[in-house]
Parts: structure tokens; C-alpha cells; sequence
């Protein structure tokens, strides 16, 4: 749009306002908060705001500008079919059949970021990539040379234009001892070649006659940089980190060895997360959540660092002293957690330690998170934005 072209607006002070000039308007309408209902109430207020805030170009760089910083608008309930559970309030929650994907039982979901959610769909060895918000599709074959299906982990990555996304798979190797990482672009439509890395040497104390040289945490990849990163089991408790850039794939020690039985035994206890001000760190959450962070000096070596301890009998309402919250999901962006106790679902955010309920007492469900900017349609008396406006 030229911004020399202007329209009329009933609503301006006068015939020569800033509001306008259509480029003006729209860098100022850009910087509303990112909540469903914005839009909505900034279409009600003339015919020409309407016109603007209705342009698919309009809601596109909108959608990009709050990319950094989107709403939790609610989360995929892994264990109870994939059904989306809002957890804004009124007039910015979305209803929860807005989110909805009918699929088998074969689906697995692997994560959700940038507003796209990956599943695993075993009984076709395919990949489907979904936007929840324009309902599109994508589906891809998952190349040969993966192992089983069953053992296959992922993540999407969103271009940050908007128009393309990479799919990143990773898994062990047909040889003990080596992880495998692939990439899909869907800007040329093909696989790149495999990478690899070796593993850790296994530990010889443990048995594992009767599970994979590498053991993925129930807790899907999380985005640190430019690098996708996985809790993995492999002789320790591990990460495995693929970068996105230098296109190549490491395995690095995690900060306490001494949690890996609780690791394989009960593995949505611990996560990859954003280390307070920059860099990767690792949640690991037992009668208290322990906040590391990743150190590496100028040849290579890394350490990890305690940054912060939190007492869940003096942030969440516990019913006993021996219950032990479950961490069960991780919202990236925001950098919350989930934690489930007895007493319900809660998000914690791990910096501000701001807490908010979200579900009653329940069974510990997975949850993964939707982090996205939600435009609904800006008609006024039809479609979601109408509905929203005449909540507000």
C-alpha cells in the first residue's frame, strides 16, 4: 500500500490525521496487543478500519510482527484425543471446537510451534503438518533408512515470513550407537541428506537388553537459538541438539546424572528449556523443579550451572508434603511450565514464578501448548470475530 493513499475516516479528527494514510495506520494497528479480541474491536470502529484490519495482507504481517511474543491460547490435551483446551478468558478465548482435527489412533502428535502442530502417522509412515488457525494440511512420506516408526521423534519449524516451514526428524540408528537427524523443506519440497552423530558411551551398569540404544523424554523438541533440542536417554541423561544453520547434530551430558533412573522411569519429569537471559537450560522436576544452565568456554567444554530452585509446596497448593507435581508440558515462547497435582493443572511461569490454574484435579494428561496469534474474521455479524466482539 502507497503511503500517499488515504481514506476518509469518519472517526478522525480531521482530514489530514496520521489515520489516514493507510501505511501509518496500519504500522500503528501492527503494535495492538496480540489477543483474539483486538481486531474484533478495532473492525467496529468504521467502515475503513474494518476494510484494513479484514486484509489477508494485513493479517498476515500482524500474525508475524507478534511472532515472538503470541499468546498461550490453549493447549492440545494429548490424552483425551487430541481436544484443545482454551486457557484465555473471555473476550479472548477461543472455543475449543475452533482447534479441532479428527484423525486415528495412529496419529502420534511430536510438537507444536510457530502455530503448527507435527504428528507421526504410523500406519501410512507419513508425517502431517497442520495449522490449526487456516486449517491447512501437509503430508509427507517419512524417508527410508529411519527406524521403526515407533522410535521416530520431530519438530516443525516455521519460516519467519510465514510462507515455509522445515521438518526436522530424528532417531536411532540401524547401528547401536549413533542418532540420525533429516530434514524436509517445504521451499524445495525434498529431504536433505542423513547426518549423525555417535552417543555417549552406555552406562555398564544399566540394562538395556530391552529398549533402544536411545530413549526419548515423553516431552516433545524445544527451540533454544537456532538449535532443536530433545531430553534423550542415551547411557545418561542427555540432549540431543540439531542446528538448524550449521546443519549438524550433537549429544550433550545433561547437568545431573543422578536423575536418569527417574529419567526412564517416569520421563515427563524433565526438559530442555531457555535459560534465563539467553541459552539452553534444563528443567528437571522431582519433590522441587530444578532450573540449570548450559556453559561452554572458548574450547569446547560445557558445564552446567544452578540457576534457580522452586519450591512447589510454597508456590502450588499441595495436598500433601510428599506430593511431587508432574511436569507435563513446556510452552516455549512464553517459557512456562505445566506441573499437574492432585489439586489441578497449573502453568508456572519460570522466571516471575506468576502462577495460574487452569483445570481441576484430573489424571496427568500431556499437554501441548498453542502459541500463536489467533485473528479471527473481522466481519461484522458473521464469523468468530463478531462472536468475540459481543463478548467484550
Amino acid at each position: 500500500m502507497s503511503s500517499s493513499r488515504r481514506r476518509h475516516c469518519p472517526c478522525s479528527p480531521s482530514a489530514t490525521s496520521p489515520l489516514d494514510v493507510d501505511d501509518l495506520l496500519s504500522e500503528i494497528l501492527f503494535r495492538l496487543p496480540p489477543e483474539s479480541s483486538s481486531l474484533p474491536r478495532v473492525s467496529a470502529v468504521c467502515k475503513s478500519w474494518r476494510r484494513l484490519v479484514s486484509d489477508p495482507s494485513f493479517v498476515h504481517h500482524f500474525r508475524i510482527h507478534h511472532r515472538r511474543n503470541p499468546p498461550i491460547l490453549g493447549c492440545f490435551d494429548i490424552d483425551h484425543g487430541f481436544s484443545f483446551q482454551p486457557t484465555l478468558e473471555a473476550p479472548n478465548r477461543v472455543p475449543p471446537e475452533r482447534f479441532s482435527l479428527q484423525f486415528s489412533t495412529h496419529f502420534r502428535p511430536l510438537g507444536c510451534r510457530h502455530g503448527l502442530v507435527l504428528f507421526l502417522d504410523a500406519s501410512l509412515d507419513q508425517v502431517l503438518v497442520w495449522d490449526p488457525v487456516t486449517g491447512e494440511q501437509h503430508r509427507l512420506a517419512v524417508p527410508p533408512g529411519f527406524p521403526p516408526i515407533g522410535d521416530i521423534h520431530g519438530a516443525v519449524v516455521r519460516a519467519a515470513g510465514g510462507a515455509h516451514f522445515r521438518v526436522v526428524l530424528v532417531g536411532g540408528g540401524k547401528q547401536v550407537g549413533r542418532a540420525l537427524a533429516r530434514v524436509y523443506s517445504s521451499e524445495t519440497g525434498v529431504w536433505g541428506s542423513f547426518l549423525s552423530t555417535w552417543l555417549p558411551s552406555e552406562d555398564p551398569t544399566m540394562d538395556f537388553s530391552s529398549m533402544p540404544a536411545m530413549v526419548f523424554s515423553i516431552m516433545p523438541a524445544v527451540l533454544v537459538g537456532n538449535s532443536l533440542c530433545w531430553s534423550i536417554f542415551a547411557g545418561s541423561l542427555s540432549t540431543l541438539e540439531f542446528d538448524l544453520d550449521r546443519q549438524s547434530l550433537v549429544v550433550t551430558s545433561a547437568p545431573v546424572n543422578f536423575f536418569g533412573h527417574i529419567f526412564v522411569k517416569d520421563s515427563c519429569n524433565v526438559t530442555v528449556m531457555r535459560a534465563e537471559g539467553g541459552g539452553m537450560g534444563f528443567l528437571v522436576s522431582d519433590s522441587t523443579a530444578q532450573l540449570w544452565k548450559k556453559h561452554t568456554d572458548s574450547v569446547g567444554v560445557v558445564w552446567w550451572v544452578p540457576e534457580k530452585t522452586i519450591e512447589f509446596h510454597k508456590l502450588l497448593p499441595l495436598k500433601s508434603e510428599n506430593e511431587r507435581p508432574q511436569l507435563v508440558g513446556f510452552a516455549e515462547e512464553n517459557n512456562v511450565a505445566f506441573f499437574s497435582t492432585l489439586g489441578g493443572v497449573f502453568m508456572v511461569q519460570l522466571e516471575s514464578l506468576e502462577v495460574k490454574k487452569l483445570f481441576g484435579a484430573s489424571i496427568a494428561h500431556q499437554y501441548q501448548p498453542l502459541e500463536t496469534v489467533y485473528t479471527p474474521e473481522t466481519g461484522m455479524g458473521c464469523g468468530d470475530g463478531a462472536e468475540l466482539l459481543y463478548k467484550t
